[in-house]
Parts: C-alpha cells; sequence; structure tokens
C-alpha cells in the first residue's frame, strides 16, 4: 500500500479549527509490511494564508492594469471634452443661456478626470516627482487640514518619531495617503473616537517577509493611522483595497480612497498592512523603504500670472488626433505659432526644416516610436535653448525611464482644460526668460 495524504480540518486545545493534511503510510519491520499504519498531521494554516495572499495579489495585479488601462484612454476622451468646452465658454457671454449648460458639462469632466487619476493611482500608472522627505514635517504640516476633515467628537494625537530616518517619494503622494487614511478613519468613526497618526522606524526581517508576500527585508519608514472605530472582518480586510469596494452607504463616497493608497505605496516599493477586527478599531501600517540623503525643499507653485497671451513658437507631438487639434486651436487662440507632430520622426523632420526658434516643445510622453524624454534629448541635440513641457495621463512603466520625472522636470497633467493648458505653456515660457544666460 502506498502513502495517501487527504485535507482535514484538524482542532486545537482551545477548540479552533484549523486545516490540516492528513498522511497514512504502512508501518513496514523487518518481517515487511504489518497491518498497522504510520499518521501523520501537518497544519496548513501558514500555507493556506499565504496562498490567500498570493492569489489576492496576482488579483489585484489584473485589476491594476485593466483600470490603468481604460484610465489611459478616458483621459485622453476628457482632455477633449474638458478642453473644447473650456473654449467654447471663453467665447459666452455671462449672460448667454448656453452657459449654465455647458459649465455643467466642465464641472462632470473635472470630476470624472477626479476618477481616472485614483484609478491611475491604483494602477499605479503615475508620473512621480521623487524627492528625499521628512515624513514628519509632512504630517505636522497637514495636521490642521486633517483636523478640519474630521468631525468634532473625533480626537486625534500625533505620535511621531523624533529621530525619524528618510524616504524618498513624491510629496503630492505621500500627503495624499496622509488624507485618504484619515478620511477612512473618521468615516469608520460615525459617533466619534480616537484618531492616532504615528510615525516610527522599522525593520523588517525574513519572519516578515515569510509572513506577507512580497515583503522584502530591510528598513524602512512606517506611518500607522489608527481608529477606534467599527473595525472590519477578514472577508472585508481582504478586500478594502480594490477599486470601487466601499462599506459605506450608496452616494457616499467612490470605493477609490484605499486603493489609491495601495497603488501609491506599491509604487513607493513599499508595503500596506491591516490589522483590525469588528468592533476594535482599525490600524493601517504603510511601509516606505528607508533611504540616505539630505531632505530636499519642495518649492511652492509659483502664482499663475494673468496673462496667458504670447507670440513664441511652441511645437506640440500629441499622436491622439483630437487631443492635437484642441492644443493647436488653444495655444492659437493665445497668440502663439503652433507647429505639430503625430510622433518622434515627424517633429524632427520639421524641426529641421524650420528656420526660426522653436521656443517650447510640448510633448506627450508616449508616442508611437519612441518616449517623449527620447525626443527631448534628440531635439536638444540641435535646439539646445528649447524648453520642454511633458503631457501625460498614463505612466508607461515599459518606457526606458519608466514613470518617474526628475526634479526640475516641466509636467503637465491630462486631462486638462485649456485654460490650465494656457497658464502653464505661459509659466513656462517665462521661466525661461527670467533666468540668466
Amino acid at each position: 500500500m502506498c502513502r495517501r495524504s487527504v485535507s482535514v480540518f484538524g482542532l486545537r486545545k482551545d477548540g479552533t479549527e484549523f486545516r490540516a493534511e492528513c498522511s497514512l503510510s504502512p508501518l513496514v519491520t523487518e518481517e515487511g509490511e504489518s497491518p498497522l499504519f504510520f499518521a501523520s498531521i501537518r497544519d496548513l494554516t501558514e500555507r493556506h494564508k499565504r496562498e490567500i495572499q498570493l492569489r489576492q495579489a496576482e488579483k489585484m495585479e489584473a485589476v491594476g492594469q485593466l483600470a490603468g488601462g481604460v484610465a489611459h484612454d478616458l483621459n485622453n476622451l476628457l482632455v477633449v471634452i474638458t478642453g473644447f468646452t473650456s473654449l467654447v465658454l471663453e467665447q459666452l457671454g455671462t449672460d448667454d443661456p448656453l452657459r449654465g449648460d455647458l459649465e455643467m458639462v466642465q464641472q462632470a469632466g473635472e470630476k470624472s478626470a477626479d476618477l481616472t487619476r485614483q484609478l491611475l493611482a491604483f494602477s499605479r500608472k503615475q508620473h512621480l516627482v521623487p524627492s528625499v522627505l521628512d515624513l514628519n514635517t509632512l504630517v505636522v504640516e497637514l495636521e490642521s487640514l486633517i483636523r478640519c476633515t474630521i468631525e468634532d467628537q473625533i480626537e486625534m494625537q500625533l505620535v511621531l518619531e523624533p529621530a525619524l530616518w528618510r524616504l524618498e517619494a513624491d510629496p503630492s503622494q505621500i500627503e495624499q495617503v496622509l488624507l485618504n487614511l484619515s478620511v477612512n478613519a473618521r468615516d469608520a468613526m460615525p459617533e466619534g473616537g480616537k484618531l492616532s497618526i504615528g510615525t516610527a522606524n522599522v525593520e523588517l526581517d525574513e519572519s516578515d517577509a515569510d509572513e506577507h508576500v512580497g515583503v522584502m527585508p530591510g528598513h524602512y519608514v512606517m506611518l500607522a493611522v489608527t481608529d477606534t472605530g467599527m473595525g472590519m472582518d477578514e472577508q472585508t480586510r481582504r478586500r478594502i483595497f480594490e477599486p470601487f469596494f466601499s462599506t459605506k452607504a450608496a452616494g457616499r463616497g467612490t470605493g477609490l480612497g484605499l486603493s489609491t493608497v495601495y497603488g501609491i505605496v506599491k509604487q513607493n516599493n513599499g508595503h500596506i498592512w491591516v490589522d483590525s477586527e469588528p468592533g476594535e478599531g482599525a490600524t493601517l501600517k504603510v511601509y516606505l523603504p528607508r533611504v540616505e540623503g539630505e531632505v530636499e525643499s519642495v518649492t511652492a507653485a509659483q502664482t499663475r500670472a494673468e496673462a496667458t497671451d504670447g507670440s513664441e513658437t511652441i511645437m506640440v507631438i500629441e499622436d491622439e488626433k483630437m487631443v492635437l487639434r484642441l492644443v493647436l486651436r488653444a495655444l492659437q487662440n493665445k497668440g502663439y505659432q503652433v507647429l505639430t507632430a503625430e510622433h518622434l520622426d515627424e517633429a524632427l523632420r520639421i524641426s529641421l526644416g524650420h528656420e526660426g526658434p522653436i521656443h517650447l516643445l510640448l510633448t506627450d510622453l508616449a508616442m508611437p516610436g519612441g518616449t517623449g524624454f527620447e525626443l527631448a534629448r534628440q531635439f536638444a541635440e540641435t535646439r539646445p535653448d528649447t524648453r520642454v513641457l511633458y503631457m501625460s495621463g498614463y505612466a508607461d512603466k515599459e518606457s526606458e525611464d519608466g514613470n518617474r520625472l526628475e526634479q526640475g522636470m516641466e509636467f503637465l497633467e491630462k486631462p486638462f482644460t485649456a485654460s490650465v493648458l494656457a497658464r502653464k505653456v505661459r509659466e513656462v515660457l517665462d521661466k525661461m526668460e527670467s533666468e540668466p544666460t
């Protein structure tokens, strides 16, 4: 008789069940097989837990790819919708009977754009401008905003590690993580409670890697957000990072807050864990890799000038014809001379044949035949004085430069309106004129 194994449920001394594997094999003696059998039982709890984690990780990856692709296509459509709507609004008088209807269209487009940004964050397709950060500083700077966001009956406290390590990330994304986690904690305490935001230096070791799929041992900066709310059962804990999953009543939120946090954390090579039981509140812990280096100053956005007109020459590269038409129209309306191309080779050919200066290169990051980064590098060989403004709503991880923008690079996020485009173009051109020669 050969050895046989079956899956069973065992019973611990405390009365709880556990998954197990029971193996039976004949007991062999010097005289041969005996009528006795050798039985062994192996606890499969940890293996089953890791299998669930792995399936969930694979599921989240597949959903993220789908969400990123959908958001990319929607972004281009929203650029056209909000862009042409803003162009028409600029030509209508304040008392025009159509103005109110068009403003409703524009507001709907802007809300849709917010949804695509959240989907892109979840799918890890946002463009990053990382810098070395002090997480404590960000928490303190956002404290007043968080206090305005939570209810009066919720007590808030900060528990910050004084000698906190540094991390490298896009500061706007980390702010979004903190705000989303705080709002989620607030919603879990409709009757009031206590919100605690803490930071700590943490070393994750091999045991942590064994317990959590995808975790790499090392030094991490931890952000913990704890509430004393209703808590979550196991089924809810497994699903809270899925897009559009929500335990809130209909009409209260989109179900994208925590999925946005999940995507941002993963895009920054971090991890996020949930510790919660029904009726016992919840703690969400974010772990981001420690880096060495000094904190980089983040310059606040410059005040935008009222004047957005100009006469400079701008080359626009965009493979989506409707978006290209919008950008061309918006810039020509402001007085700019505009050259257009749909791909890298065409842009380089037009540049070589153009005798005058090209003051600004406005290029999509993803295009047929190359990336915006590649175009900018080749453009600089013949026109080193041309400024570059990148635009995109989607980070292609397969491109050479991935999804990371370097400090100092100018970027315009899709979708945008015609007025936002004009202000950003004027801002970049004015910055170029103000720099010393």
